[in-house]
């Protein structure tokens, strides 16, 4: 693998009784926004991703937002932290059995306070809570955060699948 080079590991858990759960901070609260708001998506993904590289989304137009956010197969929670945002995270379920952790992350300054474990916990939870899923599933990568494979393992998840992508390379 080059330095340049960017290593993508799927995970997945089959089964709740393979998480291992952190518990929510009392200091930390997470809510399900029932109402789809794209904008909000929007800034969500740029507040969390930007750090990390995150721009598969950046040329999206609105109408792509609504589509995404607005469909019966996508949900979103955010996290707060004494009235901030310190994260969020999307599921995204379009085949109605294998939900997969479209995003999650932790907003700049709410890295370091121990949030990742227990937001990520939330997340997992809150995907196998919802009615028909049968796996949930996740891919990260080394441009994320350092600690987010690790705490992916920690909670349970298994990996099952890993790629290299060359970059910084022109593709024919």
């Amino acid at each position: 693998m080059i330095a340049s080079d960017v290593k993508t590991f799927f995970l997945e858990m089959k089964s709740v009784h393979e998480l291992h759960s952190k518990p929510l901070p009392d200091t930390l609260s997470v809510v399900e926004c029932e109402e789809p708001q794209y904008q909000l998506n929007r800034f969500l993904y740029q507040l969390v991703g930007s750090d990390w590289e995150w721009g598969d989304r950046d040329s999206w137009v609105d109408d792509q937002w609504r589509a995404l956010v607005e469909s019966d197969c996508h949900r979103t929670w955010v996290a707060y932290y004494r009235g901030s945002i310190a994260g969020y995270y999307e599921l995204y379920r379009p085949d109605g059995v294998n939900t997969e952790i479209l995003y999650f992350g932790l907003a700049p300054g709410a890295i370091g306070k121990g949030f990742g474990g227990p937001l990520l916990s939330h997340a997992i939870k809150s995907a196998w809570d919802w009615s028909g899923t049968q796996r949930v599933w996740v891919h990260t990568c080394t441009l994320d955060h350092p600690n987010a494979l690790a705490n992916y393992l920690a909670r349970g998840f298994k990996m099952y699948r890993e790629e290299v992508t060359a970059t910084g390379q022109e593709s024919g």
